[in-house]
């Protein structure tokens, strides 16, 4: 079995604990807190927290951001098992985990983040799953971003059938006629700016309250009459 689907905390090699410390938090945040919407991922969602897109977009929708910086599917999936989707009702979940996953083959990942949607539908078996697509990353035409290009093939092709879950493309408009990703999307080649945040993340925004408004509960019309 690939280590994609097998849940596994982060090493602690820094020896502080902070991984588990944060997710401990997450398991604090699903007591205190109600949620419309949880994001749960890696850096990605993460540093979206930091944007002003998620003060100007997400917050509103009473999100939680249950993002680590650089997590793999497997650790992803150990999170998920270990109590951070109990305790919440959130309508709609977005998954969005694998880039980091370098040393697996595009149908590993693949796998991977289909063993996170049947996770996510077993412990909530109504919610709409949201996945937004891998993002393209380092500046110039690399093997990793092809490999992230055909896992995004994959998943639509795998996906395309499956009730309540959604692929949503993020990964458009990034990279450049001349094959390079610009600082002004991407400040590292990988993280998010604000503009970039915005470029990618304002269609799962569109589709959330898509989803949201569709849970809200029809007016009884007599009451008016």
């Amino acid at each position: 079995m690939s280590n994609c689907k097998m849940p596994l905390p982060v090493d602690d090699c820094d020896g502080d604990q902070r991984w588990l410390s944060i997710h401990n938090r997450f398991l604090s945040e699903t007591r205190e807190k109600d949620a419309d919407v949880i994001f749960i991922g890696d850096s990605i969602v993460q540093a979206l927290q930091h944007t002003d897109v998620w003060n100007d977009l997400f917050a509103p929708l009473h999100c939680l951001n249950f993002g680590i910086h650089r997590d793999k599917l497997e650790n992803v999936l150990w999170r998920i098992e270990n109590g951070e989707l109990d305790h919440v009702k959130p309508k709609v979940i977005v998954l969005h985990v694998g880039t980091n996953n370098h040393a697996n083959t595009p149908e590993e990942i693949k796998d991977g983040i289909i063993e996170l949607v049947e996770k996510i539908r077993e412990k909530h078996p109504e919610v709409y799953i949201v996945i937004p697509t891998l993002l393209p990353r380092g500046q110039h035409p690399n093997l990793v971003r092809e490999k992230l290009a055909k896992v995004n093939v994959l998943l639509k092709a795998d996906l395309d059938d499956r009730p309540k879950v959604e692929l949503v493309e993020i990964d458009k408009g990034f990279i450049q006629p001349d094959g390079s990703i610009s600082h002004h999307d991407m400040h590292d080649y990988l993280l998010l700016t604000n503009a970039g945040s915005k470029k990618a993340f304002e269609p799962v925004h569109e589709l959330l309250v898509q989803l949201l408004n569709e849970e809200e509960p029809e007016k009884d019309l007599s009451l008016s009459l």
